[in-house]
């Protein structure tokens, strides 16, 4: 069994108990002119990141297309070196990518800006070329092929990337003016600090940073209400709810790391949030090895905490859930229909039963179940969680929780995009133990939903499903969350996937 101590020391933190009951909290209301900024920003929008990664592949598959297009017309394809042609076309196309990646024509300056990386795309491609040229010259074949689909092909490609990204640049200028593609950052601390910061963000050319305002503790007569002409929108409890409705993607603390104790309480309040968080290196006198900086242009951040699941991983994530929701959905659909059947004779009521509860980034989210209780005794907020002899479940209803047949709706959940298949499980937004809220029993349980929820996970598996009734099952399912969280992989989720139905045999927690 792997080990589940959390890797930070704000997660260590997070699963200790929360203390002794308390009042309930209120969730931080955000000022007028605070919700207004927040909700001007456009939800699709795109990362640099998943630009420049689609590049590649758009850049490989048409210089590839291209060579087998004009080997069709002018070559034919029923030649003595019919395998011969795709093979260098495969090559020539592949090591054209490879070389400008290592020449970073793929970073968004490039692809902003191309002229003046003409020349060194010219460069590589001939290069591509030549090396080709000389590789069939060495092995005595190349008399042997066309001269004029080298050539066609060699001028044709250099047409297509040219223009390719002269389409791509007037793209991103565009998606870069109208907020398609950008990255939201809040700035945490005022003062000269952050000034200077900003100063220094702003004059970066091909910026995509889009600073959205500035949040401090400090009252205006130690931290300015405006600093380099953006406002502070609040304090640090306003700024999580700030950063989920505006969807930010990095938080950059501008609090020198000289003032450790601040830094510390307010880390310990952010990392719940799926977001980058960086600490500002700009005016410390501290030096660092290189590798610990990453940059903004030429600006230095220290890296704090990254996203969990960002870009490409997102991408692959996003596609393991299609396509094992498909072939789930497919293998499971006699069951679901026999369910839908049974449920329907032996109690009145719909079948499928919708609830409330705790998505991705803390937003509410809709999630399927088979009805299992008398539709006048369901439950939608799960104040009163279902106990062992649970009056309120029907005769259908107690196999189908102890089975968890009555989750297999939650397929079309991670097809639609609400769930993923492995992921925390999602609480209700009502849930309670012993009259208290989740997030009352264990601070940082928030940080859970930095990721999309799942229909199984990692707590699952261990043996904490079912009926959360104690504190210590709470504090221990968010636990191995976490830990599923901050070592996530496909393999991870396929490892959890095939599991499961083992995991289900065990029947003890589920009523």
């Amino acid at each position: 069994m792997n080990s589940v101590q959390p890797k930070h020391r704000f997660a260590s933190e997070a699963v200790q108990p929360a203390g002794e009951p308390r009042q309930r909290r209120s969730r931080p209301v955000l000022s007028p002119i605070a919700r207004q900024v927040a909700q001007q920003y456009r939800r699709d929008t795109m990362s640099p990141v998943m630009v420049s990664g689609v590049m590649r592949i758009v850049e490989f598959m048409m210089l590839l297309l291209a060579g087998l297009g004009i080997y069709a017309a002018r070559v034919g394809l029923y030649t003595h070196l019919s395998w011969h042609y795709p093979v260098i076309i495969l090559g020539v196309s592949l090591l054209t990518v490879i070389l400008l990646e290592f020449s970073d024509c793929y970073q968004m300056p490039a692809l902003r800006n191309p002229l003046p990386h003409a020349g060194r795309i010219l460069l590589i491609w001939s290069g591509a070329f030549a090396l080709v040229t000389l590789t069939l010259f060495f092995l005595k074949i190349s008399e042997e092929f066309s001269r004029a689909w080298l050539a066609v092909w060699y001028a044709s490609g250099l047409g297509l990337i040219v223009v390719l990204r002269l389409v791509v640049s007037r793209l991103i200028r565009r998606w870069a003016r109208n907020g398609r593609m950008e990255r939201r950052a809040v700035i945490v601390g005022g003062g000269k600090n952050a000034e200077v910061l900003i100063r220094s963000i702003e004059q970066q050319p091909y910026n995509d940073i889009r600073i959205c305002g500035i949040f401090d503790d400090r009252d205006d007569t130690r931290s300015p209400p405006v600093v380099a002409g953006y406002p502070k929108l609040g304090n640090i409890d306003e700024l999580i709810e700030f950063s989920r409705i505006a969807r930010i993607d990095m938080m950059i603390v501008s609090i020198p790391v000289t003032a450790e104790a601040r830094v510390l309480a307010m880390l310990r309040k952010l990392w719940v949030l799926p977001i980058d968080i960086r600490l500002s290196a700009h005016s410390t006198h501290l030096r660092f090895r290189p590798r610990a900086y990453s940059y903004i242009g030429a600006v230095p951040m220290l890296d704090i905490f990254d996203r969990p699941i960002n870009d490409w991983d997102s991408v692959a994530k996003r596609a393991f859930d299609i396509v094992f929701s498909l072939i789930g959905i497919v293998v499971f659909s006699p069951i679901m229909l026999a369910t839908a059947v049974a449920i329907k004779l032996d109690s009145k009521g719909p079948v499928i039963f919708k609830q409330k509860r705790h998505g991705f980034n803390n937003e509410e989210i809709e999630v399927y179940k088979f009805r299992s209780m008398y539709a006048d005794q369901s439950d939608p907020t799960a104040r009163k969680p279902v106990t062992k002899g649970d009056p309120r479940v029907t005769r259908v209803g107690r196999f189908i929780r102890k089975t968890s047949i009555d989750e297999l709706p939650q397929f079309f959940n991670a097809l639609f995009g609400s769930l993923s298949l492995v992921g925390p499980r999602p609480h209700a937004v009502a849930a309670e133990a012993h009259n208290r809220l989740f997030d009352e029993v264990v601070d940082g349980y928030f940080a859970r939903h930095r990721v999309k929820p799942g229909v199984t996970g990692w707590a699952q598996i261990n043996g904490w499903r079912g009926e959360l009734d104690t504190e210590e099952k709470i504090r221990k399912r968010i636990e191995y969350d976490l830990y599923y969280i901050e070592n996530w992989s496909l393999w991870f989720d396929l490892k959890i996937l095939f599991l499961t139905p083992l995991r289900l045999l065990d029947t003890r927690n589920a009523y």
